[in-house]
């Protein structure tokens, strides 16, 4: 009886702190329940990407046909134009945007406290609470022959007559990666500078007592104190890859620059939501779910080799 009474503490010490807790509980209460109404259930769903779901079936009477769908998926040469359209922008988005709002951060950290450094922040972070359709608006319309743009390479000599940039595919994968940064690198800011407030101000003055200058103290306090937030979000960014903005791309998207703005989310909606082909598209997320998984496990144990301690 002894033993019994024993394993019985826990539950009620359980159920006595969640008494004691209840205001606090019940705020976390609806976050619990949406992630089980939007995250969990729908797990259910992804059976349909084994089977032949049509809108007529229900997911329980669809017929199973296995594998079918992912290999009709490894021999569509739309699905791996898609791929390579995701990691090149992407790709692109890591390279510039990563760095950029870690950069502007620094700056904005080492402005003098004043009106011009709070109007910096707060022009900076706009962008990002615009909608992308708002913001294609703009990029449509600088962008077009008759946009700012080419008004102003015109009027510096750079070009000869004006040229419509996003009817250029070529062109298309820096307009992706350079408007994404334009949009997140003010509101990126937000999580490096609260870092770099937490730092103790004494490290500064002894490196100003030891003779470093502004680059040697950024270089040599700053940046290593921040290593694990950066790598943090690095993990982050690298397990999107996979996932460009479909809010980007069904915008900025047109018949002459579809071949390099198909990215892997817009083709899923397309062959989901447009062509109806629901199995088909469950796969195609599927597959990239999984690999997305592995390439943030991979960064992660990449990131913790070099930090010698995880992030996680």
């Amino acid at each position: 009886m002894k033993e019994k009474s024993v394993h019985h503490i826990p539950a009620k010490n359980f159920a006595k702190d969640f008494r004691r807790q209840l205001p606090l509980q019940s705020m976390v209460l609806p976050g619990i329940v949406f992630m089980i109404i939007f995250s969990y259930i729908p797990i259910y769903g992804l059976t349909i990407a084994f089977k032949n779901y049509t809108v007529v079936d229900t997911f329980s009477s669809a017929q199973w046909v296995g594998l079918h769908n992912f290999e009709i998926v490894v021999k569509d040469r739309y699905f791996w134009q898609s791929i390579v359209n995701t990691l090149g922008i992407s790709f692109l988005k890591l390279i510039i945007g990563f760095p950029a709002p870690i950069i502007f951060a620094i700056m904005i950290y080492e402005l003098s406290e004043g009106t011009f450094k709070r109007a910096i922040q707060t022009i900076s972070y706009l962008p990002h609470f615009l909608s992308w359709i708002v913001l294609g608006g703009m990029l449509i319309k600088w962008l077009s022959t008759t946009g700012f743009i080419n008004q102003a390479l015109l009027r510096l000599g750079f070009i000869d007559k004006p040229v419509n940039y996003l009817l250029n595919g070529k062109a298309y994968w820096w307009i992706a990666a350079l408007s994404d940064v334009w949009k997140e690198a003010g509101w990126g800011t937000v999580l490096y500078l609260a870092t770099m407030a937490g730092i103790d101000p004494t490290y500064y003055e002894a490196a100003k007592i030891d003779g470093a200058g502004r680059m040697r103290q950024i270089f040599s306090i700053t940046l290593p104190l921040m290593r694990n937030i950066i790598s943090l979000n690095f993990i982050l960014t690298v397990s999107g890859l996979l996932h460009s903005n479909l809010d980007q791309a069904m915008v900025l998207m047109n018949s002459q620059n579809q071949a390099q703005s198909e990215v892997i989310d817009s083709y899923v909606y397309r062959m989901g939501l447009t062509q109806g082909d629901f199995s088909y598209a469950t796969a195609v997320g599927l597959g990239v779910s999984i690999v997305s998984v592995i390439i943030l496990y991979a960064a992660n144990k990449i990131t913790n080799r070099i930090n010698e301690e995880s992030v996680f």
